[in-house]
């Protein structure tokens, strides 16, 4: 603005601007840091006079401590070397008393470029109230003043939201020149909603009634561009009380709402990490005490069956209390999987079996307002797949399905083959696949939600009612089957879950499973090493071994176990836990297989998590089963045989 354009009626409405904020302190330095000006927002915040304070140095604001480390120079020369300094800090007022400040301090410049002295904007954070600028200097360092201060847009309106001075902060912030935004109103910064809205109005209407308007959203600035912005508008009145216009302040707070929402998320994945990592952690502990409950009940369920086949009441009872074991077995090695301690157990699975056997469980899931439909079609392809996996997969999606119809609704289970063709169009191998999918009547999804519906955390059922794990666990787990979960949602239309398996190219049935077994060798009774820390375990085990007339020498101990072999013991097979105190299982193994490499060794464990660089062993997963005990030592044995 040059000298002539500043006319006297102008200099007033700065004058006025400044004396009505009283939420800012704003005054001058000199280039020495004294107090050149003093405004009415520094008098209320530091307590001072201006009698008091003109000519003091402003290091009188700064507490002992930040005196003693040299913050007051520091931030004059921070601000003379590179246009600006910016701080926040304990300050001090007259009466000895401590506020918490946000303090900018700019260079003042003349036509030449030589510095004349400083501008500082100080605002009191302790009751977060912006400031009312008021100085009371001359016209002259009145204007020096707002126009050197760049981080603040500080202008008058009129009475009627007209602007009628525009200062360099204003400029930088919202893109206008002085002569492009003079005599336009200022509903021109603000977006087409909220000018629909009518927010500008009601901005100007509570400052006028309630004395004070505040708040953040979105501006628009002269290119086109949104910035989030802090807003403060005063009224300013005068010695009759009456209105003649408005005090605006505007900061324009984009990148620290982008640091404090980015903060905000990473906190949150963050405590939903930690959260899972504790449950996990919990759950495998869990698991593998679980396991070995299991491991006495079935081992001495299934003796004990044996035993009482004529009376018809009593093996019906010893098989209901078999499967209540094996469905515990099935609840451990979901706990493990999602404790990330199971291997995914690919196998030939029936999908239509699958779905009819978890059918009841899912009705009880949802309830009686949502009815459950199954369409299959007439041949579906075994899928290679883990079936524990695939359960708890299936439950998520339905579960899923269920919080999307809060009134009730209808879920449809649909099993069908795809073509090679198709799966390429899927993005997936050009080869068949089963897909198992699962469909609502639901709220269903937009285009926006559907594309983060499978990252981690996301969750539209707000906060504290889903984790936003349950879409990424099913994908995740699709994924190392071979497949993929494919999403499709319309906004009031429902959506459709569908999980693409590869399909079993060679179905295994149970009468080749048989006759595979009856193909594994001979071999007459052995003498068992059998080695775990639970003793309930060890009766179990040897009670087993002993039904099928081997014989076998327990211990609870590695240590136990090697004092054995080294008295001469002979033994055909080592069976040990891996779980184990003072030596595990695997160190037991590597020590055997250095002293007595020809000896066959058993690692019987529920978790998949082994070292990386552990020895080949043969593998029997906890809990087992009787069947499955004699399966492996006479492979194991086999093997020693070849």
């Amino acid at each position: 603005m040059t000298t002539a354009a500043l006319l006297p009626d102008d200099s007033e409405r700065y004058r006025i601007l400044v004396e009505a904020v009283t939420d800012y302190a704003i005054y001058m330095l000199d280039t020495n840091g004294c107090v050149v000006s003093w405004n009415a927002g520094a008098r209320r915040f530091k307590g001072y006079e201006k009698h008091q304070i003109l000519g003091q140095h402003f290091s009188t604001f700064y507490t002992p401590e930040d005196r003693d480390r040299g913050m007051p120079a520091h931030a004059l020369k921070t601000a003379a070397a590179v246009g600006r300094f910016e701080g926040e800090g304990w300050r001090v007022r007259q009466d000895g008393t401590r506020f918490w400040a946000n303090a900018v301090i700019d260079p003042i410049r003349n036509e030449a470029g030589d510095l004349i002295g400083y501008a500082k904007v100080t605002r009191d954070l302790t009751e977060r109230k912006l400031a009312e600028e008021a100085l009371r200097s001359s016209e002259q360092r009145f204007r020096l003043l707002v126009q050197s201060v760049i981080d603040y847009g500080i202008y008058m309106l009129d009475i009627d939201g007209n602007v009628t001075n525009w200062n360099a902060g204003a400029e930088r912030i919202k893109g206008y020149s002085e002569a492009e935004i003079l005599g336009k109103h200022f509903s021109t910064f603000y977006t087409d909603e909220d000018r629909a809205a009518g927010e500008p109005a009601r901005g100007l209407r509570l400052a006028r009634e309630e004395g004070r308007f505040e708040k953040e959203g979105w501006r628009v600035r002269k290119d086109g561009t949104r910035f989030q912005a802090h807003v403060v508008i005063d009224p300013i009145r005068d010695d009759n009380g009456d209105l003649v216009g408005y005090a605006k302040v505007t900061r324009d707070v984009t990148e620290r709402r982008a640091a404090q929402e980015a903060l905000e998320k990473a906190r949150e994945a963050l405590f939903q990490s930690q959260k899972l990592e504790a449950l996990g952690q919990l759950t495998g502990g869990v698991a593998h005490d679980f396991n070995n409950l299991l491991m006495v009940v079935l081992s001495c369920m299934q003796l004990v069956r044996k035993r009482v086949v004529e009376d018809a009441g009593l093996v019906r009872l010893v098989d209901n209390a078999i499967h209540g074991a094996r469905r515990g077995m099935a609840l451990t090695e979901r706990m493990l999987a999602f404790a990330r301690k199971q291997d995914l157990v690919r196998q030939p699975v029936d999908l239509p079996a699958l779905v009819r056997e978890t059918g009841e469980l899912l009705q009880r899931a949802v309830g009686n307002k949502i009815s459950i439909e199954t369409r299959f079609a007439l041949q579906v392809h075994h899928a290679m797949a883990d079936a524990n996996q695939l359960e708890l997969a299936l439950m998520n999606l339905v579960t899923n399905a269920r919080d999307a119809m809060l009134d009730g609704g209808d879920i449809v289970i649909a099993l069908k083959n795809r073509s090679a063709a198709e799966s390429v169009a899927a993005g997936l191998p050009p080869q068949e696949f089963v897909t198992l999918a699962v469909t609502d009547t639901g709220t269903g999804m937009d285009a926006a939600t559907l594309s983060k519906a499978l990252e981690p955390f996301f969750t539209t059922k707000g906060l504290g009612k889903g984790t936003g794990l349950g879409l990424p666990m099913v994908h995740g787990v699709a994924q190392q089957l071979g497949g993929t979960l494919k999403l499709h949602s319309t906004p009031g239309a429902g959506t459709t879950a569908e999980i693409w398996l590869p399909i079993a190219q060679d179905t295994v049935i149970p009468e080749a499973i048989a006759a595979v077994e009856a193909a594994l060798p001979a071999h007459g009774p052995l003498a068992v090493l059998l080695v775990d820390d639970d003793e309930l375990v060890l009766l179990g085990t040897s009670a087993m071994l002993e039904d099928q007339k081997h014989s076998v020498s327990a211990v609870s101990s590695g240590a136990a176990a090697l004092a054995l072999l080294n008295e001469g013991h002979v033994f055909d097979l080592v069976i040990t836990d891996y779980a184990m105190p003072d030596m595990t299982g695997l160190q037991l193994a590597e020590t055997i297989a250095a002293r007595w490499p020809r000896l066959p060794i058993v690692l019987a464990t529920g978790y998949a998590e082994l070292p990386p660089d552990a020895m080949p062993l043969q593998r029997l997963g906890k809990p087992y089963q009787q069947d499955e005990l004699a399966r492996v030592v006479a492979g194991c044995i086999g093997a020693r045989r070849v």
